[in-house]
């Protein structure tokens, strides 16, 4: 299986290229990124874009892949909608209409987040609503993963700084929250390899929640 990833360096994505690595059916992994990983391996390959809104500089890198797993994201903290809508709809569109043409039975995954409705009062949540229909009506395995709190694992960081901080918080609850409401806790292993099972198999519906992915 040959796998694009998008997002490599941040908390979800570095979770899922480590497990795109380890996975003995992964072939190639090719990361799409601004910044190097740091990461070397002999199956990765990586190809760095200053913008990544326009993949036609590397198009011919894109054909011939299994799956997508497009993990890049920010915190609509502080952003208005049109700033938001650039990360969270207008990259992640850039790539999935890149890739449809070249690998029409592609399994893409976006990343998506809990609490995701088209009808919402969150500005952040319409976004993601409208990214998500888009991609599954523009891929037949296309798939919206809405994890919940993820626990970072085996020395994955977040990018963002108050996300470590309060991870360093609740670190010592964690075990208990996973206890008493697992469905509300993943972690970036579990949501790594519940993006491999989706190129893999797929799953029965197409928005994968917290639940789903353990």
């Amino acid at each position: 299986m040959r796998v694009i990833v998008f997002g490599a360096t941040g908390m979800v994505g570095q979770g899922v290229l480590r497990e795109c690595l380890l996975a003995p059916d992964v072939t190639d992994v090719l990361v799409v990124t601004r910044t190097p990983t740091g990461v070397e391996h002999p199956k990765l390959r990586e190809v760095l874009l200053a913008d990544l809104a326009d993949l036609t500089p590397i198009a011919d890198d894109l054909a011939g892949h299994d799956a997508c797993f497009y993990c890049l994201g920010v915190s609509s903290v502080g952003m208005d909608e049109a700033a938001y809508t650039r990360v969270s709809y207008d990259l992640p569109m850039a790539a999935a209409r890149a890739l449809a043409p070249l690998n029409p039975e592609l399994t893409f995954v976006y990343v998506s987040g809990e609490g995701t409705d088209a009808n919402s009062r969150l500005m952040w949540s319409r976004v993601k609503a409208r990214t998500e229909r888009e991609i599954m009506e523009m891929f037949r395995n296309g798939y919206a993963f809405r994890p919940g709190f993820i626990q970072p694992t085996h020395g994955v960081r977040s990018k963002t700084g108050w996300y470590n901080t309060a991870y360093t918080v609740i670190a010592p609850l964690v075990p208990a929250i996973r206890r008493i409401a697992p469905r509300y806790i993943t972690t970036t292993d579990e949501v790594g390899r519940a993006m491999l099972r989706a190129a893999r198999g797929g799953y029965p519906d197409r928005v994968v929640s917290t639940a789903d992915m353990h």
